[in-house]
């Protein structure tokens, strides 16, 4: 119990620091993980199940957040060439500015981890790793 109230604690704290840091882009960090994932894309944009599926969330949210960058104008839906019924996601010109300056407002606060030492930090990614390979986040 002490080790998940940690966890879920120290989840909170970074979650409500990099939405601060986001917020002047009018971003959270869960609609900042979303551009990412399309700038890291080959054409800057993916079907909303493939982005369910790499970020590890449910349909219902990746379409809330695609709603909310589009309405930003950081994103636009467009048919999926590939699937006459999927749909695709891409990144805009204004979606790639707004990740490259949140990145730099993002590295310069080290992702709200700036407490941490780097041994601290390989400390931690070794200490959830067992639980991340088991949850399938990625193989051994």
């Amino acid at each position: 119990m002490a080790a998940v109230t940690s966890i879920m604690r120290a989840h909170q704290i970074l979650i409500a620091e990099l939405d601060a840091l986001l917020k002047p882009y009018d971003l959270t960090f869960a609609r900042y993980e979303a551009l990412v994932l399309l700038t890291f894309s080959r054409a800057g944009s993916l079907p909303l199940s493939k982005i369910g599926e790499r970020l590890m969330v449910h349909p219902t949210s990746v379409t809330n957040t695609i709603d909310r960058l589009e309405r930003a104008g950081l994103v636009r839906r467009r048919p999926n060439p590939r699937d006459g019924r999927g749909v695709l996601a891409e990144i805009t010109d204004r979606g790639r500015d707004v990740v490259r300056r949140a990145t730099a407002d993002l590295m310069a606060a080290d992702f709200g981890m700036a407490a941490c030492d780097e041994s601290e930090l390989a400390a931690v990614f070794d200490a959830l790793r067992t639980l991340r390979i088991a949850a399938g986040d990625f193989a051994p």
